[in-house]
């Protein structure tokens, strides 16, 4: 083992040990952490035990609510009934259904008078898979409202009629608006209290404030609280948010969507977390919550709290008895809002309705980014994804060539970028298979297992006189990986690819099947993927070549020649279902490997090597550590057998 590579190999251990040094916490943020940990229990133990009380005392009008109003009640009963179950908030129990469509130039908005929510989002610049308008969630799924105790009544504004407010007066208006450029609208929803005589009282409402821009995905919301501390029960220090919804299917394959959609969510000041993708999940959040987001493969829909949610309970599951086309998954947030004892007070947040893309997440500088998964569990798998891939793919991208093409200049580069590594692979290989005899004749020398340290001290030394060092080969194997796992976790992910063509590849962002087959294949599926295939065959070729290489000048034994060639046939069907953008990123690898090979094979020639190699022999060699290391024990271990004998 030379100079170079003892120092090659101890920078990168200290850059992993550094790193995780670097990130380990300090001993104040520890407690910092517990600090806030238990005063979160105790808060939540609070609210535990006021929502028992609260509970028994309104379990008799929950009934009530429950329960369907009979059709045959008159007016008056009717009245009575809803007074009796919402109190001040009786006259809001009916009304007439109306929405308020907002549009910007990214999304279509419809905002409900029953709830005072947005019940439907389109997003103007994509279409699904089928070409049908892109909706995030609708009305018939969708469940947002605020839940609190008035005189001890459970309120869930969530059916209640709200009143529409557009510049601090009562809507009357056309119900379709439009904002564009920097332009922004304010758009309100108020929920009023009655009177003693069942008129609105003006000074005592709830009221969502909605702006919308001209050209941004962030629509902001403010909750105002006005006169409610008359209203709503102390004590708890909070009021419920309840949002969930039925996310709707966007793409071709809906098993891949399913298995990218979850629940994601940042604490205060710490980093962002999910839930599991591929099976369901809830979990309850102790800590205060910055943002709370429903995330599908490339689209998201997120609440995002200017200050921080108190804490929140999440869940992201899959109903097997939905059987719409366009069902994807059942999620939920339950976010405890700050409420205090103030005459008026105010909670800023913000949605966020868009597509799940780098940079337009990037430029908000809430981590609402790292939901793209570019690989943020290896911070140099993300880096080249982020400060090479991502910059140099959306420069191509951008002057308008077609992805395919994209891809392909990508890869010309990548390989030409790891040329001199290739070309340092290659040199070493073609060293090792000049010294193959040799080696073999030493194996001979030493055929017995005990003479192992042996083979392996005379194996050391014939490399150290041949100036060959066997590391030389596999550090620059290990220099590429981190690239090929960056391109792994890059293509899936890129909204670019979304329904972009390329050849008979009719989205690169999903599989290319040339060919549906009535029947399913156990861990392949029912289509033939060809960029798939077309990237298997080539694996397999490349396969045999570098065993025929490498083979002849290490001596691989035959299992793990065989196993070479079985990992292909296992991604043939991993993959099968995969992005084809992906296969055919792998595909293009491999032809311009074999390119490399054949030019390198043409720019090196061997026999100088060997000469190279007999002059180098002839010098005096110096022993390294290692060897000297390696030397003792082997004399330690003749001295132990030789023992053993005479016993």
């Amino acid at each position: 083992m030379d100079k170079n590579t003892i120092i090659g190999l101890v920078l990168i251990f200290a850059i992993f040990i550094g790193f995780s040094i670097l990130n380990q916490p300090s001993k104040e943020e520890i407690e910092r952490r517990q600090r806030i940990q238990d005063s979160i229990a105790q808060v939540n133990r609070q609210r535990d035990s006021l929502l028992k009380i609260k509970h028994a005392e309104s379990e008799e009008i929950a009934e009530v609510e429950k329960r369907e109003v009979d059709t045959t009640l008159s007016q008056e009963q009717l009245t009575l009934e809803n007074l009796d179950r919402l109190g001040v908030f009786a006259s809001s129990a009916t009304g007439a259904s109306e929405e308020y469509l907002i549009e910007n130039e990214h999304l279509r908005i419809w905002i409900s008078n029953v709830g005072g929510k947005i019940v439907n989002v389109e997003l103007k610049e994509y279409k699904t898979f089928d070409s049908l308008p892109l909706v995030l969630f609708n009305n018939d799924d969708l469940i947002f409202g605020y839940t609190f105790f008035a005189n001890s009544r459970r309120i869930n504004t969530d059916k209640l009629y709200f009143q529409p407010i557009f510049n601090n007066q009562e809507f009357s208006a056309d119900r379709e608006m439009m904002v564009s450029g920097s332009d922004s609208l304010l758009f309100a929803m108020r929920l009023y209290t009655d009177n003693p005589d069942g008129t609105p009282d003006k000074n005592r409402y709830i009221e969502y404030l909605y702006t919308v821009y001209g050209d941004d995905y962030m629509i902001g919301y403010k909750l105002n609280l006005v006169g409610m501390d008359k209203v709503i029960d102390h004590g708890s220090g909070f009021i419920d948010l309840n949002w969930e919804t039925e996310m709707r299917r966007q793409e071709k394959s809906l098993v891949n969507e399913r298995n990218e959609s979850t629940v994601y969510w940042k604490y205060d000041k710490e980093s962002v977390k999910y839930l599991s993708e591929r099976k369901d999940a809830k979990e309850s959040l102790k800590l205060p919550v910055k943002w709370v987001s429903f995330k599908s493969r490339f689209f998201v829909a997120t609440l995002i709290a200017d200050q921080s949610f108190t804490n929140a309970e999440i869940s992201s599951v899959t109903d097997p008895k939905n059987t719409d086309d366009h069902y994807l998954k059942n999620m939920s947030a339950l976010v405890a809002v700050p409420f205090g004892n103030e005459a008026n007070q105010s909670f800023d947040m913000n949605f966020y309705f868009g597509p799940n893309k780098y940079k337009t997440l990037k430029q908000y500088d809430l981590d609402l980014e790292r939901q793209v998964p570019l690989g943020w569990s290896f911070f140099l798998i993300a880096w080249i994804n982020i400060y090479a891939v991502i910059n140099v793919f959306n420069w191509l991208g951008d002057s308008g060539l077609n992805y395919g093409i994209v891809i392909l200049i990508l890869t010309v580069l990548l390989k030409l970028v790891l040329l001199p590594i290739a070309y340092k692979t290659y040199k070493s290989t073609a060293k090792m298979r000049i010294l193959k005899p040799e080696i073999d004749e030493i194996a001979k020398k030493f055929p017995k297992p005990e003479d192992a340290m042996k083979k392996q001290q005379a194996t050391m030394t014939l490399y150290k006189k041949a100036g060959v060092n066997p590391m030389a080969g596999c550090v620059p194997q290990l220099l590429q990986f981190p690239i090929l796992i960056a391109m792994f976790r890059f293509f899936p992910s890129s909204i670019e690819l979304r329904q972009q063509s390329f050849l008979w590849a009719h989205d690169l962002s999903s599989y290319d099947s040339i060919l549906d087959l009535p029947f399913n294949i156990p861990f392949y599926g029912s289509h033939v993927s060809l960029f798939t295939l077309l990237m298997t065959i080539s694996t397999i070729i490349y396969t045999k070549i570098n065993n025929k290489l490498m083979g002849s000048s290490t001596g691989q034994m035959p299992g793990m020649k065989t196993m070479m060639y079985i990992m292909p046939i296992m991604f043939l069907g991993i993959f099968n279902n995969f992005a084809s953008a992906l296969s055919y990123y792998y595909f293009l690898a491999n032809i311009m490997t074999f390119a490399q090979m054949y030019l390198i094979r043409k720019t090196i020639d061997e026999e100088k090597i060997h000469q190279q190699i007999l002059m180098q022999k002839t010098k005096p060699v110096k022993k390294s550590k290692f060897q000297r290391k390696l030397e003792e024990l082997s004399k330690q271990q003749q001295q132990i057998a030789n023992s053993r004998k005479k016993r």
